[in-house]
């Protein structure tokens, strides 16, 4: 098998693409044979050092990819070698073959391509927690999506279109704006150019959005968060801008709103059922089209590095997705 092998981590730069053993499946896990896998902004940070969670050296990154069963090992019921499976979390995507637990797995219906279950679990996955079990999104509520023309801003649109809300999406460029309105959004804002209070103001009636869904943090956060609705609720879903903004308490205290956590990798891991749940309404959604990855660009697995060059680019409308061929 080949795989992109992070021996040092100091960035991008220092993967290496390499011949390496084909894994056996320990017990409890099968071997999946690559077919696509997708960039999220925790492969840049893994590969830097600079995320929460270290692998030790040295590791294959790559959390999200989906492919077909090859091998199983002891214990593991309910798959046979030639399903069809998407899998996040564990690192390992970027190459041909990994081994993952079964436990891990989300089996994919007939019909579901590979390249969009590559780019479908972490998006998909964090906003329908986001939005329907922290943020309690009701029909009829106004949800503005920061950083909209992203990964999981394009699936927040999508998920938040599919529960009946108004979605304001707000994004940096004329561009993805149009783009953001192609996807569904009722409405959006170009925050590079006008004041986002002022428009917010204007678009809801000088009510404030329900949900603000935050993807990006920094300079961003606080306007928004002085903006919400009574009863708001901010949700707290990553920091694509670097810095992690403080917001005044006050504040929440004021519109009587929430500030939550969305952590989706560790409520998959605390609440299967749940979260089993979530995933079945997803793919009915997929397979009724009211939801579908957007993906930006599809690359040889080998031009990794250049799928990080254009991620940083901050150019990228939906997911990066990376093939095997």
């Amino acid at each position: 098998m080949k795989a992109w092998l992070c021996e040092n981590p100091i960035g991008p730069e220092a993967l290496e693409w390499k011949d390496l053993p084909t894994p056996e499946p320990k017990a409890g896990e099968v071997r999946i044979a690559i077919k696509a896998a997708s960039l999220n902004f925790p492969d840049l940070l893994i590969v830097q050092n600079k995320y929460q969670v270290k692998p030790p050296l040295p590791f294959v990154p790559g959390s999200e990819y989906a492919g077909v069963i090859e091998a199983l090992g002891e214990g593991v019921t309910g798959l046979k070698v030639g399903d069809a499976v998407a899998v996040f979390g564990g690192g390992g995507g970027f190459g041909t073959h990994m081994c993952a637990k079964a436990s891990m797995l989300m089996p994919l219906p007939k019909g579901f391509a590979f390249d969009d279950a590559a780019a479908f679990l972490c998006t998909y996955g964090t906003t329908h927690h986001a939005l329907m079990d922290r943020g309690a999104l009701k029909p009829g509520e106004t949800v503005l999506v920061l950083g909209a023309a992203g990964g999981v801003g394009t699936a927040a649109i999508q998920i938040a279109k599919a529960a009946g809300a108004k979605v304001i999406a707000a994004a940096s460029t004329d561009e993805k704006c149009t783009f953001c309105k192609e996807l569904g959004a009722d409405a959006t804002i170009n925050y590079s150019k006008g004041n986002l209070r002022d428009e917010l103001k204007a678009l809801t009636d000088g009510k404030g959005p329900d949900i603000v869904y935050d993807p990006v943090g920094g300079d961003m956060a606080e306007p928004a968060f002085r903006s919400i609705a009574w009863r708001g609720r901010y949700l707290v879903i990553g920091f694509a801008q670097g810095g992690i903004p403080a917001l005044p308490l006050n504040l929440a205290l004021l519109k009587g709103a929430s500030i939550v956590g969305v952590f989706w990798g560790e409520f998959a891991r605390r609440e299967p059922k749940n979260n089993a749940t979530a995933l079945a309404e997803l793919a009915a959604w997929y397979a009724q089209g009211k939801i579908k990855p957007v993906i930006d660009t599809r690359l040889p697995m080998s031009s990794l590095k250049e799928a990080f060059t254009r991620m940083g680019s901050r150019q990228v409308r939906g997911k990066l997705v990376l093939v095997n061929e």
